[in-house]
């Protein structure tokens, strides 16, 4: 029943007629060095359907996120954005069900060809102390590589650091801290509306894993993603991933507008 809200949402997607990226803020599975454009709500709904059992035979529940992230600031060469997200199906900690998120970048080739894209932020911020304030914090560097005419994709590289009381192994050991990367690419040979992505995180953690997927745009402002997340630590359940993903440029125009 909790991912009831995300048949409306398909139907609107299917009935909507540039090039894509990742979705700003996240990759498939952690953060992105994109951020919101200056007045765009980017609205996200996310399920998180397990795959098998975890180590203890338990079929652990879907697990839904819906959020909202919004750019804040009008200038092209630094960009911040700043949003929230609502979780279920964390068991007890669905009571506390508000997490928030943070973050400032720099894009690809602001200051020349060669200066690679920059972030840093905070995310999982949570609201009750040592149960849902995982608190990671990061910073990523990411630029795009050609070979001749060939489109090699954009890599990313980057470090972040949680609670140590939340990010934990499977031996209940602290692991709250370590890289993370990413390779992604639109695929332009078949269509500029598929981009395709694979991701690490490091930890074995909850949120260590190794992430593979790709998205579709249905138009400028709507799209899907599909993956299949793969956890460090093996007591955990892998889970397949759907990712339903609107933007909406309404503060920016009457800005514009108002000028």
């Amino acid at each position: 029943m909790r991912y009831l809200f995300c048949i409306p949402l398909f139907l609107f997607i299917l009935s909507v007629n540039s090039p894509c990226l990742a979705t700003p803020t996240t990759h498939i599975w952690a953060p992105s060095t994109d951020v919101q454009a200056f007045g765009v709500f980017h609205i996200t709904g996310d399920l998180y359907l397990p795959t098998e059992r975890d180590s203890a035979g338990n079929r652990p529940d879907t697990i839904t996120n819906e959020g909202l992230t919004v750019g804040i600031l009008p200038f092209e060469k630094f960009n911040v954005e700043a949003g929230f997200d609502h979780k279920t199906g964390l068991g007890d900690l669905d009571d506390y069900p508000m997490y928030f998120n943070a973050k400032g970048g720099i894009p690809e080739d602001a200051f020349g060809e060669w200066f690679p894209a920059l972030a840093v932020g905070a995310y999982d911020i949570g609201t009750k102390k040592d149960r849902t304030d995982f608190n990671l914090i990061y910073g990523k560097v990411a630029k795009t590589f050609k070979a001749g005419g060939l489109n090699l994709g954009r890599f990313s590289a980057g470090y972040f650091n949680g609670n140590d009381k939340l990010l934990l192994n499977e031996d209940g050991e602290k692991d709250n801290d370590g890289f993370f990367g990413a390779w992604e690419r639109t695929m332009s040979e078949i269509s500029d509306k598929l981009w395709v992505c694979v991701e690490y995180q490091g930890t074995r953690s909850s949120y260590g894993s190794w992430n593979f997927g790709g998205s579709w745009k249905f138009s400028d402002n709507v799209s899907m993603i599909i993956g299949f997340d793969r956890y460090n630590n093996r007591n955990l359940a892998d889970t397949v991933t759907i990712q339903f993903d609107i933007d909406f440029d309404v503060f920016s125009k009457m800005f514009k507008k108002g000028k």
